[in-house]
């Protein structure tokens, strides 16, 4: 999945970049897995699904008006932090691997095939170079998914020294499918963890 390639997702990505990162700031980076269909493998927005790209961020769209469960749990979050303008002044969202995959019409992510892991490591080694190149801070990287993902970014940083440290916060999706009742619990978790990693300006 590569939204960007589309004008209409392109211009509304332009739009969000611009509103919240339009400026010299250093942020900390939050690393995800890959786009999922219904989030940012339609808005090309981590973590960000048309309805929260239009009610919270205030970017209208056309886009069929579909939640994703990751998105849930991370617009939450950045409520409790103060919301996007507060949240995104501070930290940067992307994913270890910036495109999504499918298979007969279903999300993968990129560590479900180990040929495709092997054949998108350039390109992740790649994009997280030019993440990198934006300014982000070197301190810690905060890596959603504690598994897989964690290993994965675990074993690239160990071989090209981006982060002092890589920090695992458990997945949004694995939260808000298995953890339902105790998602208060793991926003807190995220808020804990963060709190140090971003000076308040």
């Amino acid at each position: 999945m590569n939204p960007y390639l589309d004008d209409y997702s392109f211009g509304l990505c332009a739009r969000f970049y611009h509103k919240y990162y339009h400026d010299e700031t250093p942020r900390s980076l939050l690393l995800g897995i890959n786009p999922g269909r219904f989030g940012s493998g339609t808005t090309g927005i981590s973590f960000t699904d048309p309805v929260k790209l239009d009610k919270i961020c205030g970017i209208e769209n056309t886009f069929a008006k579909k939640t994703e469960l990751s998105a849930d749990f991370i617009y939450r979050m950045i409520g409790k932090f103060g919301g996007p303008d507060e949240f995104y002044r501070r930290y940067f969202i992307s994913a270890v691997s910036p495109l999504g995959f499918t298979r007969e019409g279903k999300n993968i992510n990129y560590y479900d095939d180990k040929k495709l892991e092997t054949a998108v490591t350039p390109f992740i080694v790649d994009s997280i170079k030019k993440i990198l190149s934006l300014g982000i801070r070197r301190e810690k990287c905060f890596c959603i998914g504690e598994g897989k993902n964690a290993a994965f970014l675990k074993k690239l940083n160990a071989e090209h020294h981006w982060f002092k440290e890589i920090m695992p916060l458990s997945h949004p999706r694995f939260i808000m499918q298995y953890k339902r009742k105790s998602v208060e619990r793991y926003v807190g978790e995220y808020l804990r963890v963060l709190s140090g990693s971003a000076t308040r300006v």
